[in-house]
């Protein structure tokens, strides 16, 4: 069973290009949300929601913000680094069909949320916890998720009537996938290289 949830780790992959179209089974979909829905959250306050939206009218409006959002980071980068996005896809949005809005509702568990009295983040990290949930459940299904993060959170809050008080983290792109790819997207055209685990472990104190 360990080698399965490894083997799970190793094969997630943030999906942008290889979503079939297909619609997605209803009780795959019921099992992700379940996964997601089982995280743990601090005091038990299970901050997030989750919008389903299909609607094309809906996805198309959202897609043409984000292709806005892709410019406006392009324009902020030197010339190579520009060249380097411009093969790179940042959302399968139309593609994939379904798009799952994961949200945080900090009020969620009333005004004493056991262990939060110190870190005031750690519902949006309970909720991150549920994304992260729904995305090993997904691979394990075959079915791919892209998160997208080219947007403005008070744009997806107008866009689908979310209250000023809590906070859009994520939309996820989910859908059937022809294939994961081997190699994640930003490793392969060379944005970004990996970060040997050793750089990352540090023992007894931070070190520089």
């Amino acid at each position: 069973m360990s080698a399965g949830l490894y083997d799970v780790i190793a094969r997630r992959r943030d999906v942008r290009a290889e979503f079939t179209g297909e619609p997605l089974d209803p009780a795959v979909l019921d099992r992700l949300l379940v996964a997601a829905h089982a995280a743990p959250s601090v005091g038990h306050s299970q901050p997030w929601d989750f919008v389903l939206v299909r609607d094309p009218r809906t996805r198309d409006e959202f897609a043409r913000h984000v292709a806005g959002e892709r410019e406006v980071y392009a324009d902020s980068l030197p010339a190579d680094r520009r060249e380097t996005l411009r093969p790179i896809k940042v959302e399968g949005i139309r593609e994939s069909g379904l798009g799952v809005v994961v949200t945080y509702d900090p009020d969620r568990g009333g005004p004493h949320v056991l262990g939060r009295h110190a870190i005031a983040d750690a519902g949006l990290y309970s909720t991150c916890l549920a994304i992260q949930n729904l995305w090993l459940a997904a691979t394990a299904e075959g079915v791919g998720v892209g998160w997208v993060s080219f947007y403005r959170e008070e744009f997806l809050r107008d866009l689908l009537g979310i209250p000023e008080r809590v906070r859009p983290v994520a939309w996820l792109c989910l859908g059937p996938v022809s294939h994961l790819q081997e190699v994640p997207d930003l490793e392969r055209h060379g944005w970004r290289e990996r970060r040997p685990l050793a750089e990352a472990v540090h023992h007894e104190s931070y070190r520089r």
